[in-house]
């Protein structure tokens, strides 16, 4: 029986085997381990926590705090958020532990291991959130530099009254879904059952496949399931309307159709990755748009590594000059430290 199942998984087609099998062979692994994968907390007790806490999820393979996550830190802090540093570096070293003891009210340290999903789960769980005074739960993590404006301007545009549950952008690549690089979660919603059911499902899968498909885009389709208001600060539908106008201006009396001019255009460089009928990412592809909009932001991975080859990134450093300018140096130092870190 074994040699005929790895037979077949032999002549298996790769993007079955890569997208289906794997993924779902890492879950059941998952059910070896426990769920917490931490490895060191602080303070000793436990933080003291306010009404509005922000989950902060990190990542540096050698254990670092960069400049540009400590500004995010104290950004947070003077929104009177009670942060919670969670890091999935394994390890921090002490001179980085101590340069954010000042801006967290709680450090927890933790495996890889369930990517950004593992690590929200296990800081809510390790500091027993939501607490009864929690009125609002904020989820961010350092894969954008900023915030390039005061984040009181983004929380002025969320109204629980409208959603429960909020992010800064949202998409349809995959499915509908808020993305989960910055979420606001209101303290009915994190009292609802639905949202409990939810972080008990996700479990410390090593594969990141699963987690996006799981538990990013699943996060918000099982929120509407339960009846959960979901909502974008920065709604896709309203940044491709404004963003065709644009084009549409751009274009004066030419017959094309400007959605289809902006996919023809992605395609010259993506060499067909997009066709008419694929969502763009608004967060790399509407990335002008978004900083015009407001949008206090910019990717990491669309400066660091441009992975759709999206075209006039090389401008953003006149854009981000025109917000805020002491983040064009914070940005900088964090990309040639990249460059460096990959030098053969």
């Amino acid at each position: 029986m074994l040699r005929t199942t790895l037979r077949r998984l032999a002549v298996m087609p790769y993007r079955q085997l890569k997208w289906r099998i794997i993924p779902w062979l890492m879950f059941l692994l998952s059910h070896t381990r426990t769920n917490s994968q931490a490895v060191l907390s602080w303070p000793e007790g436990g933080p003291t926590l306010g009404a509005r806490v922000a989950l902060f999820v990190h990542f540096d393979g050698r254990g670092a705090v960069q400049p540009y996550v400590r500004q995010y830190l104290a950004a947070l802090q003077d929104i009177g958020c009670s942060v919670l540093f969670v890091s999935n570096a394994e390890k921090l070293q002490p001179e980085a532990m101590e340069a954010i003891k000042p801006l967290c009210a709680g450090i927890l340290v933790r495996r890889n291991i369930g990517y950004d999903f593992g690590a929200m789960r296990d800081g809510m769980e390790h500091f027993g959130l939501p607490r009864a005074n929690t009125d609002m739960l904020i989820i961010a993590n350092d894969s954008v530099y900023g915030p390039l404006l005061p984040l009181d301007d983004l929380l002025g545009r969320i109204d629980f009254g409208e959603a429960d549950l909020w992010g800064a952008t949202d998409s349809w690549q995959g499915r509908y879904h808020l993305q989960s690089f910055f979420l606001v979660a209101s303290g009915a919603l994190l009292r609802n059952p639905a949202w409990s059911a939810f972080w008990s499902r996700v479990r410390p899968v090593a594969s990141k496949i699963w987690i996006v498909n799981r538990y990013e885009l699943g996060l918000t389709q099982w929120m509407i399931r339960f009846g959960v208001h979901c909502a974008a600060v920065w709604p896709y539908s309203t940044l491709i309307r404004e963003t065709v106008a644009d084009v549409a201006e751009s274009l004066g009396d030419s017959s094309r159709d400007p959605l289809l001019e902006i996919r023809r255009r992605q395609a010259m460089l993506l060499r067909g990755y997009y066709t008419t009928n694929v969502p763009l990412n608004p967060t790399s592809d509407l990335w002008r748009h978004l900083l015009g909009a407001g949008f206090p932001f910019i990717k990491r991975e669309l400066l660091r590594d441009n992975p759709t080859k999206v075209g006039g990134i090389v401008d953003w450093r006149e854009a981000v000059e025109q917000i805020s300018p002491p983040h064009v140096a914070l940005i900088e130092t964090d990309l040639q430290r990249v460059l460096r870190n990959r030098a053969p």
